[in-house]
Order: C-alpha cells, then sequence, then structure tokens
C-alpha cells in the first residue's frame, strides 16, 4: 500500500516521508486515530515506505519486490499482531494472531484496510460473549520473532493493531523491547484508545495523531457512489464525522440494521427517562447488556450523535442538524428537553460508560448506572 492510496492526510503523509528521507525512524511510534481515519492503511503505506527500496517524490515505488510483497501482506521483515480468539478454543490452547493471517489479509483487500475491531471479530466469528485479545503468549511470540535478523531488508517493522487489547503481562513483556529494542526494528502500535494502555508504554513511542478527515476529502468518496447533489455531498460528509466507515454506512442507506438498533435504543432510553420509570430503565439495560462490546461502543457513539443533534435544535440552529427521517422527527420533538443545563452532563455518562466497557466493565451495571443517571437529566427546560 502506498501512500497515494491513502484517503487524505496529506500532511502527515509528507510528514512521515521527511522523516524517513532525513533517517529519523523512531524505533516505537504510536499511531493513534478512530479506525476510519485511515490508522492501520498508514501505518502499513510508512511501513512500505521504510522498505522500499526505490521510493521517490514521497512514496513507495510500488514496483520494487518490497513494495509487492508488502502490498500482500507477505514481506517477511513486515509483521502483524492483532487481537484474535476463536470459538470452542480449548483450556490452555494458544491462540495466536499467525493463525489467522490468511483472514487477516482477505478483510485487508477487500476494505482497503479500513475495518472497526467489530468487523474484525465478525470475521472471527466471536459472536457476543468473547473478545479479541492480544496474549502474553503472544507478546512472547513478537520477541521470538524479532529476534531473528532480517530476511531481505535493512530494517524489521512489527505492526501491533489494537495494543489496547493486550492484558497486563503482555503490555509488560512488550514494555521491555520497547525500552531496550534490536538495532533497526520498528515497531508501529495502532490504537482507537490510547488511555488504556499503560502510560510506561506511552512514554516510551512517539505519537503520530492521525486526525479525522476533513468533509473535502471524503467527497470523492460520496460521489462514486453516484451522488451529485452539492447540498447532499455537504450533509453526508458532514454526517460521515471524517470516518471512512460511517460514510460507508450512511452512503449503505440510512436503514443499516444497526444504525436502526442504535435508534431504537436511543429512543427507548429517553423515553423511559422523560417519564421516570425506572423499573423499564432496568430492563432496557438487561437488553443492551446483552450487545457485544464493540456494538455497545458504537450504540454510544451514535447517542452522543443524535443529543448534539437535539441540542442544535433546541439551541434554533437547525439549519446546522443534518438530520432526517425518522432521526429527524424525532429529534425535533425531544429537543426541547435537550439543553446547555444537561448536556454536557450527559455527554459525561457517555464517555464514562465507553471507558468503563472498554476496560471489561460488567455491562449490566454500566448501562443500569448509565440509565438511571440519564433519567435525572431529562426534564423539560
Amino acid at each position: 500500500m502506498r501512500f497515494a492510496d491513502i484517503i487524505g492526510q496529506s500532511s502527515l503523509k509528507e510528514h512521515l516521508a521527511r522523516g524517513v528521507d532525513a533517517g529519523r525512524i523512531s524505533h516505537a511510534q504510536l499511531f493513534t486515530g478512530i479506525a476510519g481515519a485511515g490508522t492501520l492503511p498508514l501505518a502499513v503505506a510508512y511501513a512500505q515506505y521504510i522498505h522500499c527500496t526505490n521510493r521517490h517524490d514521497g512514496d513507495s515505488c510500488g514496483e520494487c519486490p518490497s513494495c509487492r510483497q508488502i502490498a500482500a501482506l507477505a514481506h517477511p521483515d513486515l509483521h502483524f499482531v492483532f487481537p484474535v480468539n476463536k470459538q470452542g478454543k480449548k483450556s490452555g490452547e494458544v491462540v495466536l494472531s499467525s493463525e489467522f493471517m490468511a483472514l487477516w489479509r482477505e478483510m485487508f483487500e477487500r476494505t482497503g484496510g479500513y475495518f472497526s475491531a467489530q468487523q474484525w471479530f465478525d470475521a472471527l466469528n466471536l459472536g457476543k460473549t468473547l473478545k479479541g485479545v492480544i496474549s502474553t503468549k503472544e507478546a512472547e511470540e513478537i520477541i521470538r520473532r524479532l529476534s531473528f535478523k532480517s530476511f531481505e531488508s535493512a530494517y524489521k517493522t512489527m505492526i501491533i493493531w489494537l495494543p489496547e487489547t493486550m492484558n497486563d503481562e503482555a503490555a509488560n513483556r512488550i514494555l521491555k523491547i520497547l525500552e531496550e529494542p534490536w538495532q533497526n526494528t520498528v515497531f508501529i502500535l495502532v490504537t482507537e484508545r490510547a488511555d488504556l494502555l499503560l502510560k510506561t508504554i506511552i512514554s516510551r513511542t512517539q505519537e503520530v495523531s492521525v486526525p479525522r478527515l476533513t468533509a473535502e476529502e471524503l467527497m470523492p468518496l460520496i460521489e462514486q457512489t453516484g451522488e451529485s447533489d452539492p447540498a447532499k455531498l455537504r450533509n453526508t460528509a458532514r454526517l460521515a464525522g471524517g470516518d471512512v466507515l460511517e460514510l460507508r454506512r450512511l452512503t449503505g442507506g440510512m436503514d443499516d440494521e444497526v444504525r436502526r438498533e442504535n435508534f431504537d435504543h436511543f429512543c427507548s432510553v429517553m423515553r423511559l427517562s422523560y417519564n421516570d420509570k425506572h423499573l423499564e430503565l432496568m430492563s432496557w439495560a438487561d437488553d443492551v447488556a446483552q450487545l457485544s462490546r464493540e456494538r455497545q461502543r458504537a450504540m454510544l457513539t451514535d447517542f452522543s450523535r443524535l443529543l448534539r443533534e437535539a441540542y442544535m435544535l433546541h439551541a434554533g440552529a437547525e439549519e446546522a442538524s443534518y438530520l432526517w427521517g425518522e432521526e429527524a422527527a424525532f429529534c425535533r420533538k425531544f429537543a426541547p428537553f435537550i439543553g446547555s443545563e444537561n448536556i454536557e452532563p450527559i455527554i459525561e455518562q457517555i464517555e464514562l460508560a465507553m471507558r468503563q466497557i472498554a476496560q471489561s466493565g460488567n455491562p449490566r451495571i454500566v448501562f443500569t448506572h448509565f440509565a438511571l443517571a440519564v433519567s435525572k437529566q431529562i426534564k423539560h427546560l
């Protein structure tokens, strides 16, 4: 994957290329940002630029043996680690990333590297109860693989996707090699939640912040769907929030099943909160507790979006709201109950719930507290 294949991020791509050209390649880098901004494909393009033997004009050539191998995610000096698990795992059985490389390559090729943790876990068929993890054994395998000499390139590169899924023991083992890396070894950690990483890991990495894409950068993707109306182009680009994955959901139709379910959960919890139906709120919490953790995070993200849109309607900024259909109809009726007095406390409850879910908190307890806390805030303003 070349930098040219990455959507937007022009300034960041130029910055990364200049660093390599000047010989300034940090041995441990932390790419932070949402999946839909291109953190993973950007990390792969950066690795390809490092390994390319004929880079020019700020990009890898795409033709040399190294580029061809990395394009296929099959370079002997480029390694990947990502969270894995499997149904029916036997007691004591070790599950490693290497077992799933064929599936990883297929997912990367099909999506261009733009996919979420939940999409990956769905591909692994983990169901609602299992979650992907980077185990202690995986950390030991990282050390083992990097202990060998490089095969073809001057550098050995290790891309760790979602290092926040490591347990503490695995994280501490990774920390040791980050402190004393082998020569010409490059670690690229790609995270959505740097706040869940050990502070010692963060302190030993150079952060590369990957920003959300601009509306202008998303416009060409929307035009590829056949849309030409300028107003719809602008509205869709804004609703996507700089996220390619959200844009794909939007352009795939507003009846997307997950989005629809999230909207139904939002309507339910807000109506029950307004009517102080505490027993029903606890039942609501039981229902959403059955969702996978990634689905719960996606639901809370949608809650935040809908609340902010309702707040803009309450503030009289309807021209700045980009809702339509049932979402627009509900939020217009709901707007009188969301204002300056309660928008921030409710958003804080959403962010708290997201942190607790990411930290493997008991979802039934998390969502019961969330629902009851929100019910105290919903009132006619």
